[in-house]
């Protein structure tokens, strides 16, 4: 019972302090998961990253989701993933209680709150996009591709800022790379 509510709390903190989205706890649920509480390896947090991105919905109900599975099943991904909600909910709730869109435009103090948030928000999005990137082992010699890969996407071009394409593509060299190391008799 005691691993829940730590699941639970580790969660609800992260919900709680985390503004930007996704990508912004992503740095967050790192510090908490693999290296405070070491319940998975950092190999498995990559993994598991990359299951939540592939998944529909909000990343980071995703990523709580795929956690709270890999380390207690259902069970666990019921917990992490209402540790992740409950937060938000709660505020939107006493937001949309207390604060209507024009009380929060027009009352200066909040203004300067939220634009005071924006470039901590920026620097909780990049920090977990480097380490990600030392992780999967992207090297200057290979920074190339996902450097061109978002310049496509950011082009607007239809079919070249298409992302699925470039998902399914990695896929493909991925299978197509396992492949020819079992190939070579390589481990699977």
């Amino acid at each position: 019972m005691k691993f829940y509510w730590n699941l639970f709390f580790a969660f609800f903190k992260i919900g709680l302090f985390t503004f930007g989205g996704g990508w912004a706890m992503i740095s967050i649920i790192k510090r908490e998961i693999v290296e405070k509480f070491r319940w998975i390896s950092e190999t498995d947090f990559l993994d598991l990253l990359a299951l939540a991105q592939s998944m529909p919905g909000i990343l980071a109900v995703n990523i709580a989701t795929v956690i709270g599975t890999k380390l207690r099943g259902l069970k666990g991904s019921i917990v992490a993933a209402a540790g992740t909600i409950l937060p938000s909910f709660a505020i939107i709730l006493i937001i949309a209680i207390y604060l209507t869109p024009d009380a929060i435009k027009n009352n200066r103090l909040l203004s300067r709150v939220f634009m005071g948030i924006r470039p901590a928000v920026v620097a909780l999005i990049i920090a977990p996009v480097i380490t990600t990137a030392r992780s999967a082992g992207i090297t200057w010699k290979t920074v190339i591709i996902p450097i061109a890969v978002a310049l496509l996407i950011y082009s607007k071009i239809p079919i070249i800022s298409n992302p699925i394409i470039y998902i399914a593509t990695g896929a493909l060299f991925g299978y197509i790379l396992h492949c020819r190391s079992l190939m070579k008799g390589g481990k699977r």
